[in-house]
């Protein structure tokens, strides 16, 4: 029996996706906080429970019987230790025999304001005693593709990361890093450090959305603390704005950047492409 946190989020249905190409429904589990936002989860044959990461006593039901659990980082930056505490906890209380946990790209020596939370996670599984794989993911590549509609419009491309080198890929190729994962085709005990094969700059990006459309979309360079002004101008809320200026302004310094292949090497194959990405951003 495996079972996915945040099963509803973008990264859990990815995960749930590629474990039904080779996992029979009934042994899928997805934990959600609100069971009636995955009907299209339940209609696959998925099992639905209902947990929350700050109720221990829905996690210890919700985790009753599973074997493998993919504990996915919570999206509440700021609560995420206690929150995770809790689903550790809860698992060793069910006797899960392995979890698996989605970290940060060089979680241990990351300058980017999130790997704090993450550190502390993965020093709380291994303390634990519980069997695990740590996933340190690298950056999404929707995280700055999501960007594009708003490039092409206005004409350039914003950010902070100067010329930092982005490992990025598609959240579909880390998902199925997890499904692998959960499905026995990594070693248990190991942290893995997961990034797209090709890393690239965003003038790099600004080039690739160039030629797809056949506009120039130049890249604009911007201080951190005037990139945060322009999201905060865009509507961005605080911390939001905050936080994407920090992360561009750590790539700047290659705290997105890695070169050891492990995640095409977990999936099998390699990772997406960015022109792929660029032109699925486009459609």
């Amino acid at each position: 029996m495996i079972a996915i946190t945040g099963a509803t989020g973008q990264l859990g249905r990815l995960v749930i996706q590629h474990l039904l190409t080779a996992s029979p429904a009934e042994k899928i589990v997805a934990l959600v906080r609100t069971p009636g936002k995955a009907s299209d989860l339940a209609a696959k044959g998925v099992e639905l429970r209902q947990a929350d990461y700050e109720t221990p006593a829905s996690l210890d039901k919700a985790l009753a019987g599973v074997e493998r659990l993919l504990l996915i980082s919570s999206n509440e930056v700021g609560k995420r230790i206690a929150q995770h505490r809790n689903v550790i906890d809860a698992a060793k209380r069910q006797g899960v025999k392995l979890l698996v946990y989605t970290s940060l790209l060089h979680a241990d020596v990351s300058i980017l304001n999130l790997a704090d939370e993450h550190r502390e996670t993965e020093a709380a599984i291994k303390a634990s005693g519980l069997p695990f794989i740590i996933l340190r993911n690298g950056w999404y590549a929707e995280n700055y593709t999501a960007s594009i509609p708003t490039a092409v419009k206005n004409g350039a491309f914003y950010g902070s990361a100067g010329q930092g080198r982005i490992s990025a890929a598609p959240r579909s190729d880390f998902a199925e890093a997890a499904a692998k994962a959960l499905r026995g085709k990594a070693k248990v005990g190991r942290t893995y450090e997961l990034a797209g094969d090709k890393a690239f700059t965003l003038s790099d990006l600004a080039a690739e959305i160039s030629r797809q459309t056949g506009k120039t979309i130049p890249y604009t360079n911007l201080p951190e603390g005037a990139y945060k002004s322009a999201l905060l101008g865009a509507g961005l809320p605080e911390w939001l704005a905050s936080g994407l200026a920090n992360w561009d302004a750590g790539a700047s310094k290659g705290a997105l950047f890695d070169e050891g292949h492990e995640l095409s090497k977990l999936i099998g194959h390699a990772t997406t492409p960015l022109a792929v990405s660029v032109k699925a951003a486009l459609a």
